[in-house]
C-alpha cells in the first residue's frame, strides 16, 4: 500500500512539475516581446485667417499689358507658404520677408491685367 500512495504521488508531483514547466514556459514566450512608447491623440485648435493690406501691382515696362509682380503687407506675418492666384487657374508662389510678400508673377505663364479678376491669398503657418 505504501508503494502504491508513492507511486501515485510521484506521478502526481511529476505531472504538476511538468505543467509547471509549461507555464513557464508560455509565460517566457509572451514576455519576450518589445514595444517601444508611443503617442496618439486627438485635439482641435481654431484656424485664423491673415489680413491683407497694401496691394501693388508691377506693370511690365515693355509691355503694360503684363503684371510682373505683385506686392502686398500680410499680418500676422509668420506664415512659411504663401500663393496667390489672379486669374483664377495659374498659382504663383511669393517670398516673405517680415511681413512684405512679393510675388513674381512671370513664372511659367506671364499674369496679364486682362485676366487678373481677382486677387486670391492662400497663406499658412
Amino acid at each position: 500500500m505504501l508503494k502504491r500512495r508513492l507511486g501515485r504521488r510521484t506521478r502526481l508531483g511529476g505531472a504538476m512539475l511538468l505543467i509547471l514547466l509549461v507555464v513557464l514556459a508560455a509565460y517566457g514566450f509572451t514576455n519576450t516581446n518589445t514595444v517601444p512608447a508611443s503617442n496618439a491623440g486627438s485635439g482641435s485648435g481654431a484656424i485664423s485667417g491673415y489680413t491683407i493690406s497694401a496691394v501693388t501691382y508691377t506693370l511690365n515696362a515693355a509691355n503694360p499689358n503684363n503684371l510682373d509682380q505683385v506686392a502686398f503687407t500680410i499680418a500676422p506675418a509668420n506664415t512659411t507658404t504663401i500663393k496667390i492666384r489672379l486669374d483664377g487657374v495659374t498659382w504663383y508662389a511669393c517670398t516673405r520677408v517680415a511681413g512684405a510678400v512679393t510675388c513674381n508673377t512671370t513664372v511659367g505663364t506671364q499674369a496679364t491685367a486682362v485676366a487678373a479678376a481677382n486677387l486670391e491669398v492662400v497663406a499658412a503657418q
